[in-house]
């Protein structure tokens, strides 16, 4: 089992960056993700709040990976695991948010996963530094394009 464990700092609260994570439609314009398919999704919600058991579809290029949602904790914990992905198996993760006493979050996103025999080592050095970027554009763009970005986290 393979893992990765990323993390970074937003200046805003733990409600603007739960908005964002439970919103699919959002993740394109904060990551690295190309677009949310709609027509590959199932159980999304109109209004952006997804529940446990919707199936989100991303685009990333040409690939397409598909996630459940699998616990919500509204504020502090969003999990989900892989349904369909053809570079791994067996994943799952978690996003932890946790109130700074200053103000703002520090954005935990953690997983574990099976990657195919041979595309391990660089496999995991490539998710590592999607992951990273995938936490520290959600810190960002949580915070807004008037906000300076919080100290803190760990990069790359």
């Amino acid at each position: 089992m393979q893992s990765y464990d990323v993390t970074a700092d937003s200046a805003a609260p733990p409600d603007a960056v739960w908005t964002l994570l439970l919103n699919p439609r959002s993740w394109p314009e904060w990551s690295r993700i190309d677009a949310l398919e709609t027509g590959q999704s199932h159980g999304l919600s109109p209004d952006g709040r997804d529940g446990v058991g919707a199936i989100r579809a991303f685009r990333t290029g040409k690939s397409v990976t598909r996630e459940r949602i699998t616990a919500l904790e509204p504020g502090r914990r969003f999990a989900y695991e892989g349904v369909e992905n053809s570079n791994m198996a067996d994943y799952r993760a978690t996003v932890e948010l946790h109130e700074l006493p200053g103000g703002g979050t520090r954005i935990r996103w953690h997983g574990t996963y099976l990657a195919r025999p041979g595309t391990r080592w660089v496999f995991q050095r490539y998710l590592r530094r999607f992951m990273q970027a995938m936490v520290t554009g959600l810190a960002e763009h949580a915070a807004g394009p008037d906000v300076p970005p919080a100290r803190g986290g760990r990069r790359g």
